[in-house]
């Protein structure tokens, strides 16, 4: 791993936020990159920086992608950039303001990208590429009594063994496919040179500097990390790569046997946080239900961009937090099943994995939420992008400004409009650049089986031909957050879609009259008594015939006042504080008899 202390890694962000957990389209294999790499070299307006007209003329034209594909590729990357806070409302307001296609199109046309980080970036979705081959791998010959996978199948497949979380197959991948990455960097009139061998190809200082994009590294255990085009031009791999100052340049097999002597795993990714992670406490632990939880981070060392809190097997709790610790990182949750957990604080990412019958509420987050092997998960959100895949009786709630992607292998998916708040959820949200417009929660889109293979996506909204179907007017209720936190938000923010405020006020009118009615009804004391133990009977029946009792049970507070004297009595521990409950999701109002 290491060659005279000198350490380097892949980065997790480009592979954990930027490859798509599905299986890539073969137009982004390393061939016709390479087509692609002399292409924008030879054509204006395409190099150094590639905008967003250039790749949607290069992806349809001449790659035959999709335009709506060429365009979540590209807003893919663009989440992995630097961008302010501010930054992002302003491109948020902008979008706002546009009311047809080609306003839209304008405003898109003002962004642009690195071109070689941009290949690169491409490149690295073969990530989760599955073999045909490898995918049969069980049987001998086929039989009578087996048939092969079908394109849903393996779609579902794919989905299940994505290896974005897994730092051992990124490092994998970038040692298998090194030679490959460099050769996209290299100027492609060397290539085209007849006779001249690859050990004489030259690689730019420039063009290492967008090698950063996948690669980092630290002078040194315990060093500060350090971008790779520093670390190969000073100190002691400058000889070993054989930079020469007075071309700017790195001769490629020199380079690419000294990237081979140093790679290593990555010291801050989700193997060394298992091992070696903080636990994350919490203050309410019910007996017995978190013996079997794990639950750990990194965010005491790892640096932006590689802090995580992995949190699995959480059976029958209730957890929230809201904390600095959380803040900024990327989230795992796997294998929970009956929890409900709420992270209040604004995100980095979000990875639900195998969960079951949970509830999930979060914070905002400023990438990326995927779910995927999930089986009867509510998950409520504010996130610039949402993907599901491979799950089944999931509920989405959703504020989110990208159009959800719903990968394969999905069945029953319900979306609904994002129905809850907290006190400082504005303030997170702020922090993060998300802004409460536009919001397309309703307009998926979906990769359908015959689509990813002919490389397309299918954006019909009808329930007849979807894995999904929009929250019914009807069945919906508001999420009450039942926990005291400081902050000025009292309402969700932007409100609630008209169909859906006009059925919450209706059944407000309904308890309303149910109230007025009781009134009317002049019983005695002895009835209300009687009948106020009969609802609270009925009532409590429904509770444990639907597991809500176990909910409610859980927000029992423990004996603390404030975050503030929990964080002094448990040094790693800022569970938010619960309040009694006064209302529920389903009922609106508790069952009182006045």
């Amino acid at each position: 791993m290491e060659a005279d202390g000198v350490s380097i890694w892949p980065r997790m962000e480009p592979f954990l936020l930027g490859a798509l957990q599905v299986a890539p389209s073969s137009k982004l294999g390393l061939h016709y990159l390479r087509k692609m790499g002399t292409y924008v070299r030879t054509r204006d307006g395409c190099f150094p920086v590639l905008g967003w007209p250039m790749w949607r003329h290069i992806a349809c034209g001449k790659l035959q992608l999709p335009e709506d594909l060429a365009w979540l590729y590209f807003e893919s990357f663009d989440l992995l950039m630097g961008h302010t806070a501010e930054e992002r409302l302003e491109w948020a307001e902008c979008l706002s303001q546009c009311s047809c296609k080609s306003e839209l199109e304008q405003q898109r046309s003002k962004l642009s990208v690195d071109t070689l980080q941009f290949l690169l970036f491409l490149f690295i979705q073969q990530l989760n590429r599955v073999s045909l081959r490898t995918s049969l791998i069980g049987e001998e010959w086929p039989n009578h009594r087996t048939r092969s996978p079908s394109p849903s199948d393996r779609e579902a497949k794919t989905s299940a063994q994505n290896k974005n979380w897994d730092d051992q197959a990124h490092l994998s991948f970038v040692q298998s496919n090194l030679a490959g990455i460099l050769e996209l960097l290299v100027d492609p009139g060397q290539l085209s040179q007849s006779g001249q061998a690859q050990r004489d190809y030259q690689i730019s200082v420039e063009s290492v500097r967008s090698l950063g994009l996948l690669l980092e590294g630290s002078a040194g255990h315990g060093g500060a990390v350090q971008p790779i085009h520093r670390l190969l031009t000073e100190g002691e791999l400058q000889t070993q790569a054989g930079y020469s100052p007075q071309s700017r340049s790195f001769p490629l097999h020199k380079l690419l046997s000294c990237l081979q002597r140093s790679l290593g795993l990555n010291p801050f990714g989700i193997t060394s946080c298992l091992r070696s992670g903080k636990k994350l406490a919490w203050a309410q632990q019910v007996e017995g239900a978190m013996k079997r939880a794990k639950i750990s981070r990194n965010t005491h060392t790892a640096p932006p961009g590689s802090k995580m809190v992995l949190m699995s097997q959480v059976f029958k709790q209730t957890l929230a937090k809201t904390s600095d610790k959380l803040t900024g990182a990327n989230i795992k949750i796997h294998r929970c099943s009956d929890a409900f957990i709420y992270l209040l604080s604004p995100l980095r990412s979000v990875s639900l994995d195998k969960c079951r019958n949970t509830t999930v509420v979060l914070g905002p987050v400023e990438t990326s939420i995927h779910m995927h092997c999930c089986q009867n998960v509510r998950l409520v959100c504010v996130a610039r992008r949402i993907a599901v895949g491979a799950s089944s009786r999931c509920t989405v709630h959703a504020l989110t400004p990208s159009r959800p992607l719903l990968l394969p292998g999905n069945t029953d998916i319900t979306l609904g409009p994002y129905h809850t708040f907290y006190p400082s959820l504005e303030d997170h949200m702020a922090s993060v650049g998300l802004a409460v417009v536009p919001n397309v929660w309703d307009q998926p889109l979906l990769w359908a089986t015959d689509c990813l293979a002919n490389s397309s996506l299918n954006t019909s909204s009808s329930p007849d031909t979807a894995c999904y179907r929009l929250l019914p007017p009807s069945q919906f209720h508001t999420l009450v957050v039942p926990y005291q936190m400081e902050g000025d938000t009292c309402e969700v923010p932007g409100g609630l879609p008209p169909a859906y405020q006009e059925a919450v006020n209706e059944k407000q009118k309904r308890i309303q009259t149910w109230q007025k009615t009781v009134m009317d009804a002049r019983l005695t004391k002895e009835q209300k008594q009687q009948f106020q133990e009969q609802v609270e009977l009925k009532f409590h029946e429904w509770l444990i015939e639907t597991g809500h009792r176990q909910e409610l049970d859980s927000l029992i507070p423990p004996v603390i006042t404030s975050v503030k004297d929990l964080d002094r009595a448990e040094k790693d521990t800022g569970r938010v504080k619960p309040t009694k409950p006064t209302e529920t999701e389903e009922t609106g109002q508790p069952p009182v008899v006045h």
